[in-house]
């Protein structure tokens, strides 16, 4: 199996996503393919492969994590749902993808997926990622 991009933090990661912040117990990126949204991606910072190997302590902070950033999408997105999915087959690293959905759009009431792709140019992941990263340091103060 090949090392874990989220720890190796290397281009294969940088195709994916972009780093926001780094929270106390997780680094938040930015998904590349902005079909919904907002969508980020919270990483716990060191490499496990389940939930159930971290001790209380970090599950407790990294959910608190989650939670946060999901606060801030919605702050700042609006949207009328934000979906949870945490995966691990091709990637074992504890994450989980945060995405924001909107009523009448892409995929409400279904299970979010990938298709169509939407791409932002540099400015425009610029500027979504300032506007994540203000809320959470926001809702940090």
């Amino acid at each position: 199996m090949d090392a874990c991009f989220y720890c190796e933090k290397d281009e294969r990661l940088d195709k994916l996503m972009i780093r926001i912040t780094v929270l106390p117990w997780s680094i938040v990126y930015l998904n590349r393919n902005q079909n919904h949204k907002g969508r980020c991606i919270v990483a716990f910072r060191e490499h496990r492969t389940e939930y159930f190997q971290l001790s209380p302590e970090e599950n407790a902070g990294f959910f608190a994590d989650v939670s946060l950033t999901a606060k801030a999408l919605t702050n700042v997105f609006k949207p009328g749902k934000i979906n949870y999915a945490t995966f691990g087959d091709l990637v074992p690293h504890a994450h989980f993808h945060i995405v924001p959905k909107y009523p009448d759009g892409l995929q409400w009431g279904k299970f979010f997926g990938d298709e169509p792709k939407l791409f932002l140019d540099e400015d425009e992941y610029r500027e979504r990622i300032q506007q994540i990263k203000a809320e959470l340091d926001r809702l940090l103060s």
